[in-house]
């Protein structure tokens, strides 16, 4: 059995109550992997470069994946995504786009940004249950993640 403490998620969401669905069905499926959350696009830079309300050690843990909202204030996924593909020091997190923009364009821009994934959020909550539960076998019991430590 893996240590879950090792593969924190980030997840960004400026939607309080997204953010509390997502962690209504992670706790429904007993899912112990330590969450974080960002709301706005400057947050979640600080929070990866270790700045701001972030700086004191252990605050912000290097996220074993981040979960991103595209519709967020300051900045939008879109542009979250470009900045974190392009850091030499953040490229090889995982970044999956959770969304409600089933737009052709935003997809293949999310890809061609370097997302790893893109998922629609789904609207029902069985629907959110067996989506969040098929993210964490895949993330968690199928993919090799990169030691987040080494990174």
């Amino acid at each position: 059995m893996i240590d879950r403490s090792d593969y924190p998620i980030l997840i960004v969401e400026d939607s309080d109550e997204d953010f509390e669905v997502i962690q209504w069905a992670l706790q429904k499926l007993s899912i112990t992997t330590p969450i974080y959350r960002c709301d706005d696009g400057d947050d979640v830079l600080d929070f990866l470069h270790h700045r701001g309300k972030y700086a004191e050690k252990g605050t912000s843990p290097r996220p074993s994946l981040v979960l991103l909202d595209l519709n967020l204030t300051l900045m939008n996924g879109q542009e979250v995504l470009t900045q974190i593909k392009q850091d030499e020091t953040l490229k090889m997190i995982p970044v999956i786009i959770w969304t409600t923009s089933a737009d052709p364009k935003d997809i293949e821009i999310c890809f061609k940004q370097g997302a790893n994934s893109y998922i629609l959020k789904p609207m029902t909550f069985e629907k959110l249950l067996e989506a969040v539960d098929l993210l964490n076998q895949y993330w968690f019991g199928v993919v090799m993640l990169p030691d987040t430590a080494e990174m």
